[in-house]
C-alpha cells in the first residue's frame, strides 16, 4: 500500500509540471503524460513501500524526455536526493544512440549488469504500465497501433518486453511481480499471434 507522503505528492507535482513544460503527451494520443508515471508508481506500490523507488517511478522519464533547461539531475538531487537520481539514471535510455535496437540492447545490458535492485523494480513497473496501455489501445486500434512505435513492428515490441521480463526474473525474486508481468506479457503475445480470446 502506498503511503501518500508530502514527498510523494511533491514528486507527482514535479513530474506533471516537467512533462507539461515539455509539452509531452502519451505517444500517439492527447492524454497528459503524467498518467504514465503515476501508473508506474501505482504498480510499483503493489510490490514495494520504498519511498525512493516510488518517487523514482514518478520521475523515471524526466531526465530522458525533459529538456535539461527545464529540469535536470541537479534539480532532482536537490529536491529528492541522490538515491532517487541514481535510480532514475539507471532506467534512462541513452539518447545518444539513435538506432532503436542498439539503444534497447544498451538499456538491457545496463539493467541486467549494472542497475540497482531498486531500478529493476522501477523498470518492471514501467514496462508493465506500458504493456497495460498497449493492450488497452490494441483493443481499440488493432494492428494500426504498431505504427505509433519507432520500428512500427509488433514483433519488436514482443522482443522488447520479453527481454526485460527475463532480466527482471533474473534480478528480482518477488513472486507476484513476476506473475503479474508474465500475465501481461502473455496477453501481448496472444494479441500479436491473433488469439483474441486470450487478450
Amino acid at each position: 500500500m502506498v503511503n501518500y507522503t508530502n514527498r510523494l505528492d511533491g514528486a507527482i507535482r514535479r513530474a506533471a509540471w516537467a512533462h507539461e513544460k515539455q509539452n509531452q503527451h502519451r505517444t500517439g494520443t492527447d492524454i497528459p503524460y503524467i498518467i504514465h508515471p503515476f501508473g508506474v508508481m501505482t504498480i510499483a506500490g503493489n510490490y514495494t513501500d520504498n519511498e525512493d523507488v516510488l518517487v523514482a517511478c514518478l520521475l523515471h522519464d524526466v531526465l530522458e524526455d525533459v529538456d535539461a533547461n527545464i529540469y535536470n539531475e541537479f534539480d532532482m538531487e536537490l529536491e529528492f536526493g541522490q538515491k532517487v537520481v541514481l535510480i532514475v539514471k539507471d532506467v534512462t535510455n541513452n539518447r545518444n544512440i539513435s538506432d532503436w535496437h542498439e539503444r534497447s540492447r544498451d538499456y538491457l545490458a545496463h539493467l541486467e549488469n549494472i542497475a540497482s535492485d531498486e531500478a529493476v523494480v522501477v523498470s518492471a513497473a514501467d514496462k508493465m504500465h506500458n504493456l497495460k496501455s498497449t493492450l488497452i489501445d490494441y483493443g481499440i486500434y488493432g494492428d494500426n497501433l504498431w505504427q505509433r512505435f519507432a520500428t512500427k513492428n509488433a514483433a519488436d515490441q514482443v522482443w522488447w518486453y520479453q527481454s526485460v521480463f527475463k532480466i527482471v526474473c533474473k534480478r528480482n525474486d518477488t513472486a507476484n511481480l513476476r506473475q503479474d508481468f508474465a500475465l501481461m506479457l502473455a496477453k501481448l503475445e496472444a494479441a500479436v499471434e491473433k488469439q483474441p480470446s486470450l487478450v
